[in-house]
Parts: structure tokens; C-alpha cells; sequence
């Protein structure tokens, strides 16, 4: 008899067996994917899609990159992981190209987003200690409401979705939460006594592709300088090139205090990620203080290389800005077809399209069965919101392809 593992298994059996052997942590759209390339993806039947979703912007460089992918078999077909014990021969090499890539003096790296977004919250913690001359255990750092910058227990503490946080309690003190996109509630909480940084996403992508208001961004930036606050950037899924910079801060030129990246920093293809920070900020962190035993190891490094110079050598982000103007302009023309689709918002190939009912409808789910029906795979947010982000490898006309199918499901749905 073959093994499960030799059998050709179909969809709802894989499906079956992860509700039965895993964790119900995850509500999945109803597809079970088997292979990716570029924009593409094929289901365990052999259907082929359109990837919409780019795991949550961590394929931007679109699916299995040929120039990826060697980058991580070489590497590890040579040295895989050393931890920080030792030394390696591709850190350091990673370590400069990477500062000097974005513009820091130096980095910390990790390996998930919400990693990152914890060594940003203890540096700033570290700093406002050593630095500025906060009484320890008193430091208060500023986030936005609707936030969404992971899981763990410290970050679902200042979170306000019901989900991720009830029943996780006890939950850690010193967040102060404010309204997205309001420069006045900023203003007074950074006149609070012990108010060490201010975190934010530069557009808040779970919350439903949330764009700030022009100017938003660069006027926090000087309102935290001008208290000798951090500004702290989290750009672990706007990053990248996703919104048609190299980062979403750029388009108002901003520079943050400390940056958090992840996602696509390796194009999907190895979890990496990484804490930027000057000089005076990333050296309050010494020996013992804070680690991972997989941080920087080589095959992450390489790899990480390798999906930035792809970056580069594509002009990814020039795409994402090109296409993410066109899918706007064809896709706010079903706001004057229909009454079902509200709005739509986003910058560069980060989109979203608000459905004309209430969260707790099911209308966007339903919308995203029916692309994945017609070969487009998607994923709704907050009940009546779907977000599109496809990989940034796209051209026009595949983007006109999926537009089609986007405009032709919602119309068909209305029927």
C-alpha cells in the first residue's frame, strides 16, 4: 500500500486533514494550491489562478523568482545555519548591503514580522532608558487604533480587534492608543509625560487598506522629533515596493527613526526580517540583550540579497506605481456601475475595495468564492472589505486580465 505522503491527495482531503491533525487558528479560502510562479498559482487539480493576495505582500517578486529560489538552494547547499556563536561568511556582506540599500547605519535581523515589531518596541523602550533618561518601566509608546502589527502578547495588548485579543490577558501596560490619520490626537498624547516612540504603519493594511491623508506621515515625523520621541515605521507589508516606492514613508520623504521590514524582503521564499536604526539608537542593544537563534543565519541573508537586487534590476516599484494607477482608475468604475462596491483606496499595487454592507456580512466572502471560481484569488478583511495585492511582477495586460474578472464577478454576483 502507498503511504499517504505517496498518494495523490485531492483538495478536500488535504483540506480535511488539516481541520483534523492542526490548530483552527486560520479561516482559509477553499483552495488548496500546489504550485506557484510568478503571478500564478495552480491548485492540486491542476486549476490555474491569478494570486491576488501575494501572502499578505510577502511575494511581491512573484512566486518561486528563479534568482531567489538559487540563491536559497546554493546557499543551502553550503551552509545553512550557524547561529550566533559564531561568525559566518555572509552576514556581514548582508548586514552592509542592507544598510546601505535603506539607508541606516545599521540592522537587526530577525526572522517573522512580528519579531521585528518586537525588537522595535524594546530598542525604543532600550533608548528612551539610556538615552533619553526615562525612569525605567515607565517609557509609554504611542500606537493607532485598528492597528495590526502581529500576535503576540505584547501586540495584541494595544490591539483593538476582539478576535486577537479576548481571553489572552493578562495584557502588557505602556501603549497608549490614538485615532489613525488624526495629527491632533497625536499632538496631545506626545504631550504625555514618559512618551518614549510612536509606531505606526505608514498605510494600515489589515485594517482594510487605510491611506492616510497627504502630509500625515511627514507631520507626525516632526512632531515626534520635535518631542524627542521615535518614530517608528512598521513597513512589514507596505514595504518593498508594494505601493509604488521602495517604501510606502517615501512618498513623503520620510525617514524614520526605526524601521521594521519583513514579508518580502525575501520574496517569500525563507522568513526573514529586519530592524533598521542610526548608530545612536541600535547601540543601547549589547551582547545577551536580544537575539534568534535563526537571525541572520546564512541562508536568510542570501536570500535577502537576492530578493532586493530583484527589486532593483525590475524597477518593481516603478510597476507597482504604474499598475496600481490603472487598476484604480478601472476598478472605481464599478463604484458608477453598481451600488455594491463603495470605494476604492489604496496606493500602488496595495488596493482594496469596500463593499456597501455591513462587517458582519458575508457579501465579501462570497464575492472572493466567486473570483476564485472565475481564477482569481483573493481574501476579505473586516467582513465587507477585499484587499488585492497582487505580485509586483505583473504586467498590464495580465492586470487588465484580472480587472476583467474582478468587474465581470461583482456585475455576475448582482444578478
Amino acid at each position: 500500500m502507498k503511504s499517504m505522503a505517496q498518494e495523490k491527495l485531492s483538495s478536500q482531503q488535504l483540506i480535511d486533514l488539516e481541520d483534523k491533525h492542526g490548530a483552527h487558528n486560520y479561516h482559509p479560502l477553499p483552495v488548496v494550491l500546489a504550485k506557484g510562479e510568478g503571478v500564478y498559482v495552480w491548485d492540486v487539480e491542476g486549476k490555474k489562478y491569478y494570486d491576488f493576495l501575494s501572502a499578505y505582500s510577502a511575494v511581491n517578486q512573484g512566486h518561486c523568482h528563479p534568482k531567489i529560489v538559487k540563491a536559497l538552494t546554493d546557499q543551502a547547499n553550503t551552509l545553512c545555519l550557524t547561529s550566533r556563536a559564531f561568525y559566518n561568511d555572509v552576514l556581514g556582506v548582508y548586514e552592509k548591503y542592507v544598510t546601505e540599500y535603506f539607508g541606516f547605519d545599521k540592522v537587526l535581523p530577525m526572522n517573522s514580522g512580528a519579531e521585528a515589531v518586537e525588537t522595535a518596541l524594546k530598542l525604543t523602550r532600550k533608548w528612551a532608558y539610556e538615552k533619553k533618561g526615562i525612569e525605567e518601566n515607565e517609557a509609554k509608546i504611542i500606537v493607532c487604533e485598528n492597528n495590526f502589527h502581529g500576535r503576540t502578547t505584547t501586540i495584541i495588548s494595544f490591539s483593538n480587534d476582539p478576535d486577537a485579543r479576548k481571553n489572552f490577558g493578562p495584557y502588557t501596560p505602556g501603549f497608549i492608543k490614538i485615532p489613525y490619520n488624526d495629527i491632533n490626537a497625536l499632538e496631545e498624547a506626545l504631550a504625555q509625560e514618559n512618551i518614549a516612540g510612536f509606531m505606526a504603519e505608514p498605510i494600515q493594511g489589515e485594517a482594510g487598506v487605510f491611506v492616510p491623508d497627504e502630509g500625515y506621515l511627514e507631520e507626525a515625523r516632526e512632531l515626534c522629533k520635535a518631542a524627542g520621541v521615535l518614530f517608528v515605521a512598521d513597513e512589514v507589508q507596505t514595504g518593498i515596493a508594494r505601493t509604488g516606492k521602495l517604501l510606502a514613508v517615501d512618498h513623503e520623504n520620510v525617514k524614520p527613526d526605526i524601521l521594521i521590514l519583513g514579508k518580502a524582503i525575501s520574496g517569500g521564499v525563507y522568513p526573514v526580517s529586519a530592524v533598521f536604526a542610526d548608530n545612536e539608537i541600535m547601540e543601547v542593544i549589547k551582547p545577551g540583550e536580544h537575539g534568534s537563534t535563526f537571525g541572520g543565519n546564512p541562508i536568510a541573508a542570501k536570500v535577502a540579497i537576492a530578493a532586493l537586487e530583484v527589486v532593483k534590476d525590475e524597477k518593481l516599484a516603478e510597476n507597482a506605481q504604474v499598475l496600481g494607477e490603472l487598476f484604480r482608475f478601472e476598478i472605481n468604475k464599478l463604484v458608477d456601475e453598481c451600488d455594491l462596491v463603495k470605494l476604492v483606496r489604496g496606493k500602488g499595487l496595495l488596493n482594496a475595495i469596500v463593499i456597501n454592507d455591513t462587517e458582519d456580512s458575508s457579501t465579501a466572502w462570497d464575492i472572493c468564492m466567486k473570483l476564485r471560481d472565475n481564477g482569481l484569488l483573493a481574501k476579505p478583511t473586516h467582513g465587507n472589505i477585499i484587499r488585492f495585492a497582487p505580485p509586483l511582477v505583473m504586467t498590464k495586460e495580465e492586470l487588465l486580465d484580472c480587472v476583467s474578472i474582478i468587474r465581470n464577478t461583482v456585475l455576475e454576483f448582482l444578478k
